[in-house]
């Protein structure tokens, strides 16, 4: 197995990998490997390998026109201030001057912005989201040298599947 695009001398490439065990969630695959390391087996031999990657996208809201305008004005508000904080130490004008007028600045330039940026989307996108990229199945592998030890080891992990490769 390679990995297209990696360096041969990257720490993210083994030699010759061999696969040890599939499961269904990270966390399973992180205990096999956790359970590797306390029984002393060289676990920088061991690569975890998300697959089957998809893309979740959680909607969190329906955008108005003013949900808009402010998430511009809070946006601008917090550069302008950040950018009032710089310009103090590079100056000697007053404190809360500088800092109000950037502030103001940045709010009026983020509210523009905002609302030209939703008025381009016309209505195709009327809704707030987060997503996430996420593998549905981890490998764990191993370097050919070390998968028959590696075997043995996780052959006596509580839980542990019959070897398929016995």
């Amino acid at each position: 197995m390679s990995t297209p695009g990696l360096n041969p001398a990257s720490p993210l490439k083994l030699q010759f990998p061999q696969s040890l065990a599939v499961y269904d969630d990270y966390a399973k695959a992180q205990k096999s490997v956790d359970f590797l390391a306390d029984a002393d087996f060289p676990v920088d031999q061991v690569m975890i390998v998300g697959t089957d990657l998809k893309r979740i996208e959680r909607i969190t809201g329906r955008l108005t026109w003013s949900k808009v305008a402010v998430g511009g004005i809070l946006s601008g508000l917090w550069l302008g201030v950040f950018i009032g904080l710089v310009f103090v130490l590079f100056t000697n004008e007053a404190l809360l001057a500088v800092l109000l007028s950037t502030a103001l600045m940045g709010a009026s330039f983020g509210l523009v912005w905002a609302l030209i940026g939703y008025a381009f989307t016309r209505g195709q996108r009327d809704f707030s989201s987060v997503t996430q990229v996420v593998a549905t199945r981890y490998e764990v592998l191993v370097e050919n040298k070390h998968v028959a030890q590696a075997r043995e080891l996780l052959a006596g992990l509580p839980g542990a599947l019959p070897d398929p490769f016995a």
